[in-house]
């Protein structure tokens, strides 16, 4: 992928955020593109979009974003000057909840191997000493040597 494509896709996610957040703000409250794929010809773009809530606000969100998606390109067009203003499609991102279930997982587990390493730390252990810890032997001065 090319710099410029790079760049023509964070600016598009950038303002496509903005006016959904502004322009539509108590419809869009729940909506977040997470990525834009616009493809090398710039005719064609796949807006990545997490949407928080059940199914049924997904399904919801998702048929208002595709029926507002006209008006929501030519805003973007005059936001930004393109040769070609791309055609969107949007594709839900899943994601940010495999990442939550990932994270929920983790909790589940964290306090079993926290109870775990509790145990272990109540058996007694050997000290070993570090070198680090032990003193430095007293080192004679080259002044000292010198008087002898």
């Amino acid at each position: 992928m090319s710099n410029r494509t790079i760049r023509v896709n964070e600016l598009i996610q950038r303002e496509l955020n903005d006016i959904l957040h502004r322009r539509y703000q108590s419809e869009t409250v729940a909506i977040t593109i997470t990525e834009v794929r616009v493809a090398p010809d710039l005719r064609d773009a796949r807006l990545f979009v997490s949407i928080i809530g059940d199914d049924a606000v997904v399904k919801d969100k998702l048929r208002w974003l595709n029926n507002y998606l006209a008006d929501i390109r030519i805003e973007l067009g005059r936001r930004i000057v393109l040769k070609y203003m791309p055609r969107f499609t949007v594709a839900l991102d899943k994601s940010t909840g495999r990442g939550n279930r990932i994270l929920q997982v983790l909790d589940e587990i964290g306090p079993i191997a926290s109870e775990d390493t509790e145990t272990d730390n109540e058996a007694p252990h050997e000290q070993e000493s570090d070198p680090r810890d032990e003193p430095e032997p007293e080192l004679e001065s080259e002044n000292e040597e010198e008087q002898r």
